[in-house]
């Protein structure tokens, strides 16, 4: 029996699936289908995406993501981030864990449903040196910085927090890859030099820029409209997503690691704590998205015994 009470524990699933009590109806179907997938139990994927790290991954990737001006535009013209951060959060939960669990079929779907709901992400914006730009949401190149700051986000934390990655990080990206193929990302990274060397070519090329949209993604993302109970974890998993990120990328966000006066506070090992009680939370052993795709797993062995 957990500590726990299970308001608290509703409350914590439903920042992350937009749902009070019980499972998604996606979670639920993840046990149909007729093929097991891009990926397996055995993967670097399902090793990475299984873990609590995802949760500092998505703080972290939402700040690197607000670096590219494009993204950013499409974010603040389109997104009801502000009304709604939750539902967006519980969107991409949705196609990440789609994408990692699902049968082949239903991850291609979701990943075109995506798609089709980007037709709509268009406007304008500055660029880093001051000229004006047309964006859209499926541009090639909006699409690679976003994948690329899932994809490092999701290493960077999983090497920090979770447990050794099968195959190691080259094994992950790789994988991670055909996540990118299936949104129509052109020539995604298939190994970890190659991943860290696209990001800088972002940087190096004056692409990404710092700004008062910045500036204003980061301080909600700092202080998202959480429960009041949350935000205290919530304030070390926030630290400790920053400390994950490469000084250069961190300076451009107007953050640093937390300190108090000058003395550096702990946000690795207390991220890591935190993460072990959100565990402890949600229950050990695998999550529900998991447990639906060993569900089709173990029936299509059947269906194949002779």
């Amino acid at each position: 029996m957990s500590i726990f009470p299970e308001s608290m524990r509703n409350r914590l699933r439903s920042t992350f699936t937009g749902q009070l009590e019980g499972q998604p109806e996606w979670v639920l179907a993840l046990d149909q289908g007729d093929d097991a997938g891009f990926f397996d139990p055995a993967s670097a994927t399902w090793a990475v995406h299984g873990q609590t790290a995802t949760i500092a991954a998505g703080v972290r990737a939402l700040l690197m993501q607000a670096l590219h001006p494009g993204a950013m535009a499409g974010v603040h013209d389109w997104s009801r981030y502000r009304e709604d951060p939750l539902g967006r959060l519980a969107g991409t939960i949705r196609w990440i864990f789609t994408v990692t669990y699902a049968d082949t079929e239903t991850a291609v779907s979701a990943s075109n449903w995506v798609l089709k709901l980007h037709e709509r992400v268009v406007g304008s914006y500055l660029d880093a040196q001051g000229r004006e730009r047309d964006y859209a949401a499926n541009d090639p190149e909006l699409l690679s910085w976003v994948h690329l700051a899932f994809t490092d986000s999701f290493l960077a934390t999983a090497k920090l927090w979770s447990t050794p990655i099968p195959g190691g990080p080259d094994a992950y990206v790789r994988e991670w890859a055909k996540a990118g193929e299936l949104m129509g990302v052109p020539n995604p990274p298939r190994s970890e030099a190659e991943l860290h060397a696209q990001i800088r070519a972002f940087l190096t090329s004056g692409t990404l820029k710092s700004d008062e949209r910045v500036a204003e993604a980061v301080r909600f993302i700092r202080r998202p409209p959480l429960a009041r109970g949350l935000m205290p974890g919530y304030r070390v998993l926030f630290n400790g997503a920053v400390a994950s990120i490469a000084p250069e990328y961190r300076r451009m966000l107007g953050l640093q690691p937390a300190h108090l006066w000058r003395v550096p506070l702990p946000s690795v090992t207390a991220t890591r704590l935190v993460l072990k009680v959100v565990g402890d939370m949600l229950g050990t052993g695998p999550g529900p998205s998991e447990l639906a795709a060993r569900r089709r797993l173990a029936r299509l062995e059947r269906v194949a015994a002779p």
